[in-house]
């Protein structure tokens, strides 16, 4: 094998913060060899970002500080780099792809300007002629149409998959020796997920350069990754090629991460959630930092008192830190799916009763008027929603797919009338929704409500739960305070929370905590249908496991319909009964989900289904 490119040894990292010591990267080492690409996978918190971080010395100090540990790049530790010298490397010999492209791009500067900015600042001769044109070459590597005009644009007029392949362009500019791509295609498209990571492909083969992609999308590191290492917690809990982790996990956390995650070609319809929260890393827990979501631990002094080193586990390319990873399913069995190790046994999902109608929409026109910037008379209109049709019943979910920008979400805000439809008709427990008075308006939304994209967004970070999830039932006026206050204990337990947790605020919970306050929310007023936003787009393969089980089990319960609205196509059918695709603001094709996933009739539903990446590093496929 050629000498690694990077290799991290034994690096930890802390941040003081008002609770105490953060642990962020506890003891970490890997290596990355030229070439290669190395998935880092784990959820949010464990590390990962943290450590690519540390590389490129942007650990904040303070509160940061690097306690331990070695980074050699190239033979030489930049731990002990000063800061010309790393200077010099960022940008020329490391490169990163930073999560959030819209954030990551200057407003003010053109995409032409920020790419010339990168060539300019490690070699100041290179002539403006020079530069442009290596622009130029750039962006179209990276598949921008018509480069050579769009090199004045702003990145407000470009699109979230587009402004990336900005930000791989400027990665790629000086042909960099390692590239660090942290979430690089999160809360995109699955189209244009796919054309990303074809770009990423391409970003290798033109610069050489070995290559960490972080990541929590499992099926993104199978289609891409040649290694992958598992974090938890701070630490590395699996390293392995990528077919051997995941055919034959040795760590309950890698099996249970594959159990949790949604997939296209999947026997089953239920996923398979994790118990329990990932650790704070204020405290971990002593011993084995997983041994309280861990089944396989049944009772084992060892997990609780002995932390786990990770140690070679059946081969010398696989290492695991579990003290029983030989008893892992299928250990010993490449290509065998891992066992229910940490989590419970999936069963079959329920399938719509047939109930009464919640929901018509008949003949829905959204339009949009596009005015002219001086005088403000309008030249034109957006045609958002062009003329759909659908039923939804009690105790179904009918899943809304398709690429941003196609309607779904106007579709959904013209349900509520919080835009007023063009042209249709929408009946909404027996009203039409498109001519209702004000007050018809008040009592037809009790019957239906919303969870959003974003669980922090969604909520007031100055109220507490007690107030966040009784606010509607405030706001209709149907308790007083001390129903209020049962009623809200109700609804937390039946989402999954202790009715203790009514007294704190949004910043003491995570992610999957808050939709699961936000899902509460919407239940208050007992509703019949919920309309569900990208419910789980923002959260970790494992949250989002627990939070679609869960709303499966609501549904079972409460006989509730689901309007889910989602650009993930795998959770989609894990969930839904039947599935709408639109395109364009126009639905191309509906049907029961087995019939429009396994016989798709349209061409942009093939197209669509197939750029997922499969959850299979043995089967990837070329788009």
């Amino acid at each position: 094998m050629n000498e690694a490119v990077l290799s991290i040894q034994d690096l930890t990292v802390e941040f003081d913060t008002p609770d105490g010591v953060v642990h962020a990267v506890d003891h970490v080492s890997y290596d990355v060899r030229p070439g290669e690409i190395l998935g880092v996978v784990g959820e949010s918190g464990c590390g990962k970002t943290v450590t690519a971080l540390a590389v490129l010395g942007l650990v904040p100090r303070p509160p940061g500080r690097i306690v331990s540990g070695k980074i050699l790049f190239d033979g030489n530790d930049l731990l002990a780099a000063s800061r010309k010298e790393l200077r010099r490397v960022r940008g020329s010999e490391i490169a990163m792809i930073f999560q959030d492209p819209q954030s990551s791009l200057n407003p003010v500067f053109t995409i032409g300007q920020q790419i010339a900015d990168v060539l300019r600042a490690h070699d100041a001769r290179v002539s403006a002629r020079a530069v442009r044109a290596r622009t130029v070459a750039l962006l179209e590597m990276v598949g921008v149409p018509d480069a050579k005009a769009r090199l004045g644009d702003y990145p407000h007029q470009w699109s979230g998959g587009m402004c990336q392949r900005a930000m791989i362009a400027m990665a790629m500019a000086n042909r960099p020796r390692l590239l660090i791509a942290d979430e690089p295609t999160t809360a995109l498209d699955v189209t244009v997920q796919a054309q990303i990571l074809d770009v990423l492909e391409a970003a290798r083969r033109e610069t050489g350069a070995a290559t960490v992609l972080i990541t929590h999308d499992l099926g993104v590191i199978a289609e891409a990754a040649d290694r992958v290492i598992v974090m938890y917690a701070g630490r590395v809990v699996e390293a392995a090629g990528v077919e051997r982790a995941f055919h034959a996990p040795r760590h309950p956390y890698t099996a249970g991460l594959m159990g949790s995650l949604p997939r296209l070609d999947a026997a089953r319809d239920r996923l398979v959630a994790i118990p329990g929260q990932p650790p704070s890393l204020v405290a971990v827990p002593h011993g084995c930092a997983f041994h309280p979501r861990c089944a396989l631990r049944a009772s084992r002094a060892r997990c609780v008192e002995e932390p786990p080193p990770l140690v070679p586990a059946g081969s010398e390319h696989h290492a695991s830190a579990c003290h029983f990873w030989d008893e892992m399913d299928g250990a010993d069995q490449p290509g065998t799916p891992p066992g229910p190790c940490a989590v419970v046994t999936a069963t079959a999902a329920a399938h719509g009763d047939g109930g009464a109608e919640v929901l018509r929409v008949e003949d829905l026109v959204v339009r949009f008027p596009v005015r002219s910037n001086v005088l403000r008379r309008v030249v034109g209109a957006v045609h958002a929603v062009d003329g759909i049709s659908f039923t939804l019943s009690a105790g179904e979910t009918l899943g809304l797919v398709g690429e941003s920008g196609c309607g779904k979400t106007t579709t959904a805000l013209a349900i509520m009338r919080l835009v007023r439809p063009t042209g249709g008709r929408i009946v909404l427990g027996g009203v039409d929704v498109s001519a209702a008075t004000r007050g018809q308006l008040r009592a037809v939304r009790r019957g239906a409500q919303v969870v959003f994209q974003d669980p922090y967004a969604s909520v007031n970070p100055r109220l507490t739960v007690q107030s966040i999830v009784g606010e509607p039932l405030a706001i209709h006026g149907t308790a007083d305070h001390r129903q209020r206050r049962a009623r809200v204990a109700e609804l937390l337990d039946l989402v999954g929370l202790s009715p203790e947790h009514a007294n704190r605020y949004p910043h003491e919970f995570s992610g999957g905590q808050l939709q699961r306050i936000g899902i509460a929310r919407a239940l208050a007023l007992e509703p019949k249908m919920l309309i569900l936003d990208e419910p789980v787009s923002a959260l970790d393969v494992s949250i989002q496991a627990q939070i679609v089980t869960l709303l499966q089990e609501l549904q079972e319960r409460l006989g509730l319909a689901y309007l889910f609205i989602s650009h993930d196509l795998a959770v989609v059918r894990h969930i839904s009964h039947r599935v709408a695709v639109m395109r364009r603001g126009k639905i191309v094709e509906m049907g029961g989900h087995h019939l429009v996933y396994q016989r798709p009739s349209h061409p942009y539903t093939r197209s669509l289904l197939a750029a997922v990446p499969a959850a299979d590093p043995s089967r990837r496929t070329r788009r």
